[in-house]
């Protein structure tokens, strides 16, 4: 069903009730434990908890994860080639210090079988802390009122902050509470988890199971409520320690106990309870983690922190991230007036990737955050597309972080094209530690456009910000290498000027893989070219200096400049007269049409029912492709061919990624579907918050999440900025009354109020900037709001493009376009084995 608003009403209300400034939870349930752990996580980028309960008992997946902190293993291919992924890359998942295990006259708190007279979870997105309170009946018939808080610090990185207070309302009786350090990774845990009894269920979606011990265990001890405990990983060698501070705050009668082996550290409370007198449990967490500083010197790092807090007080950091958080909204905040339930879910997505960026200094933004364990911890290329532009506009420094740490990726990339047989340097498609992890090649590897995709969010960053330092000083060589790999890469043909290609790449798009003249990688690679060329003799002509010791550093040659911009101005862009688009690749109109419509619901996501042979025969996209060229690289394109474009590509899309839909969305309602655009705006909306693709329990989509930001400022917003002119062409929903959303331009902020008859430009911050609204060049300054009229919203299509809209196209070579679904067998099944680096 959809609202008012063309969006779609997925949540059950009674259960998680509309709030625009947070998630709200009024019922507990064991069904879906995997999906609300990842919606409640809490995180800052370097550290993450999820939302398990703090009873520790059946959970589905139990998870404290540390960006970048993560154990190493052997890829072992069923074949072995030159060139392969040897060694794997897993995120650890850290020492569990979530844990408060209650016990009322010694009978535990066990929710999924509890007498829960009243229960409410809340994710406040004003202040990040996730708070609980619970009304429990004990088997005895005592009640008892549990409220409970959990807060990662995004002031102090290395900071968890938890509260944990017990009240008996009607009886005394003696109260237990053991708070724990587990190590999950490699320790035993007595009780169920859900997701260990799945182990057997291969989805690549997934963490690799790692069969041998991880942490090796190098400290342990306690003393004064302090407990300590540190670790080595056996191949990584990395290293990790983790403290805690219990402050107990009673007037009732009480003792503590503390206890501490390799893997578990217990500080155990023993109360006896009078009515109406509460006890309250103040923890105070600490992670440190290092490449190879020893585990000593972390736990002295942990015990500067823990002093830290003991001396400010926990109020001092609870304060320090509320306004931290204001802050954020201030420079982050869309607003969608009237449309509360759409509201919420905007601002979930967007604390979201606030979570998963904010700290993530010295580190990338993995596909799920600090969320879950999901593909491995591991980074990829959707972070420099789906989430640098939403960080470019709105946290300047946490997108110069992500693109710096590319740039400390630079050697392992130059390795990489090296054993590649390139010049140049390759990054990798998935990584932590900066080495190629993907054991499939074929749609890992051959990704080479990522070069490409960070290329442009470094480009684009430098526009928006001005930041030209960092160009000068490190990221002139991210250009530079990615420049050489193309011009390596390719090779040209035909006479006299000829024209460039590059072969056996893949797209964005994995179900077709290795392939000649992809669309996307090609205009990507040309703009990559005249990017790099351009920054060189900006270089040169700003700030001889720093050219100087960039063309010493990489032996630069002035004839490679010409090389790139000639490979560029001759790059091979394919197009079809006769079918009047641009294929995806050269061979890609060959194939026959994958008919979608068709298609059993059953039988989806292909992957699962279908061999990968059996999918790269045919004309079907896993995700958006040449789409995704046409959103990015706009200028390239004319309007009569990005319409072409998408009518043809729209329906041969099955949106088994979640990279997707919100491409789909923004060019969508760039050419005029804005009933389609909104539609795909709202699936996207909700992929986690709804489980839409059934993996939420792994972790949250950030590059989906940071999406969004971008279906509404560059979709319904309409704003673009390529060739670092910011230009817009709103395209605001008939049914939405109205859109608000910032963007901060060399620290300049400039608030942009969308209606249906005009927009209007505030600036908030900072003195003067210039857009070109629909050819006019418009100008603010500080001193006073500028508001253009709008005669329209664009083209508004009816319907939304058709397979069948495609059969009967007739090829170059006189045959005609079928669409058709391949043969399933009666007693076909899903495929429990899948490809480990098929990404969702």
């Amino acid at each position: 069903m959809k609202d008012e608003f063309g969006l779609p009403t997925y949540l059950d209300r009674d259960r998680f009730p509309i709030d625009e400034w947070a998630l709200r939870e009024t019922a507990f349930s064991a069904d879906d434990q995997g999906k609300t752990e990842t919606l409640f996580a809490v995180g800052n980028g370097y550290l993450g908890m999820r939302g398990n309960v703090e009873e520790g008992r059946e959970s589905f997946s139990h998870g404290t994860f540390i960006n970048g902190f993560h154990e190493t293993w052997p890829i072992r291919h069923a074949e072995e080639a030159y060139g392969f992924a040897r060694i794997g890359q897993t995120i650890v998942n850290a020492p569990d210090a979530k844990i408060m295990r209650l016990y009322v006259d010694d009978e535990p708190l066990l929710l999924p079988v509890a007498d829960l007279p009243a229960y409410e979870r809340v994710l406040d997105f004003r202040d990040g802390i996730l708070t609980r309170t619970v009304d429990w009946r004990t088997p005895a018939g005592k009640h008892v009122r549990l409220k409970s808080s959990r807060m990662v610090s995004i002031t102090e990185r290395h900071l968890a902050i938890m509260t944990y207070e017990i009240t008996l309302l009607d009886a005394d009786a003696p109260v237990t509470v053991s708070s724990q350090i587990l190590n999950r990774q490699d320790g035993s845990d007595e009780y169920h988890v859900r997701s260990a009894a799945l182990g057997t269920r291969f989805d690549p979606r997934r963490a690799e199971h790692l069969h041998e011990r991880v942490l090796l265990p190098q400290t342990q001890w306690e003393g004064d409520g302090r407990y300590v405990l540190g670790f080595t990983c056996q191949n990584s060698g990395m290293t990790l320690a983790v403290a805690a501070d219990h402050t107990v705050e009673t007037a009732n009668e009480m003792e503590e106990l503390g206890f501490v082996e390799e893997d578990l550290a217990k500080h155990v409370v023993r109360v006896r309870a009078r009515k109406n007198q509460p006890i309250r449990i103040t923890k105070v967490v600490s992670y440190h983690t290092s490449r190879g500083v020893p585990s000593r010197e972390l736990v002295d790092r942990c015990r500067r922190t823990l002093d830290r807090v003991a001396h400010d007080g926990i109020e001092t950091y609870v304060e320090a991230q509320r306004a931290w958080l204001a802050d954020y909204w201030a420079r982050c905040d869309v607003v969608l007036p009237e449309q509360p339930a759409a509201q919420q879910a905007v601002r979930w997505n967007l604390f979201q990737v606030a979570q998963a960026s904010a700290r993530a200094e010295g580190s990338g933004i993995p596909a799920k955050g600090v969320s879950g364990s999901g593909y491995s911890g591991h980074y990829f290329w959707d972070s420099e597309v789906y989430v640098l532009p939403f960080l470019t506009y709105t946290m300047p420094r946490a997108a110069r972080n992500a693109l710096r740490f590319r740039y400390t990726m630079l050697d392992a990339a130059r390795r990489r094209a090296h054993e590649l047989n390139q010049k140049g340097a390759l990054f990798p498609w998935r990584t932590i530690n900066g080495e190629e992890a993907s054991a499939y090649y074929a749609a890992g590897t051959a990704q080479y456009h990522i070069d490409a995709d960070i290329a442009y969010a470094l480009c684009q960053y430098v526009a928006a910000t001005g930041d030209v330092d960092f160009l000068a000083r490190e990221a002139i060589d991210l250009l530079v290498e990615t420049a050489r790999l193309w011009r390596d890469l390719g090779f040209w043909r035909g006479n006299g000027a000829g024209t460039f290609h590059i072969h056996g790449v893949t797209g964005p798009d994995e179900y077709t893989t290795v392939v000649n003249d992809n669309l996307y990688t090609n205009v990507m690679a040309r703009y990559n070219l005249r990017a790099a060329a351009s920054a060189v003799r900006n270089l040169q002509e700003n700030d001889p200096a720093a050219h100087r010791a960039m063309v010493k550093r990489l032996g630069l040659r002035e004839e490679e400049i010409a090389d790139w911009l000639r490979a560029a101005d001759n790059l091979y862009i394919p197009f079809d007269e006769r079918v009047g688009i641009h294929p995806q690749d050269a061979q890609f109109l060959e194939k026959e049409v994958w008919d979608l419509d068709g298609t059993p619901k059953d039988n989806r996501p292909l992957l699962l029912y279908y061999h990968p042979l059996v999918i790269y025969r045919f004309q079907v996209l896993k995700q958006a492709d040449v789409v995704l060229a046409l959103f990015l690289q706009g200028h390239e394109f004319t309007a009569e061919q990005k319409r072409a474009d998408f009518d043809y590509y729209d329906p041969l899309t099955t949106g088994d990624s979640t990279l997707s839909g919100v491409v789909q969305s923004i060019v969508a309602a760039e050419v005029g579907y804005q009933e389609l655009a909104v539609d795909y705006f709202g699936k996207s909306l909700y992929v986690d918050l709804a489980d839409l693709h059934g993996n939420t329990s792994d972790g949250v989509h950030v590059a989906s999440a940071g999406g969004i930001w971008s279906a509404l400022v560059y979709g319904f917003g309409g704003m673009r900025d390529g060739n670092g002119v910011l230009s817009m062409d709103p395209r605001l929903p008939e049914l939405w009354p109205g859109l608000t959303y910032r963007v901060t331009v060399k620290d300049t902020r400039v608030r942009v109020d969308l209606r249906q008859q005009d927009v209007t430009f505030t600036i908030e911050t900072g003195e003067r900037v210039t857009f070109d609204v629909r050819g006019e060049k418009v100008t603010v300054t500080a001193a006073t709001p500028v508001t253009v009229p709008l005669e329209d919203q664009g083209p508004r299509i009816i319907g939304a493009p058709r397979t069948k809209d495609l059969e009967g196209t007739r090829r170059a070579d006189g045959t005609l376009v079928t669409a058709k679904v391949p043969d399933v067998h009666d007693d076909a099944l899903p495929i429990a084995v899948m490809r480990p680096e098929t990404y969702d």
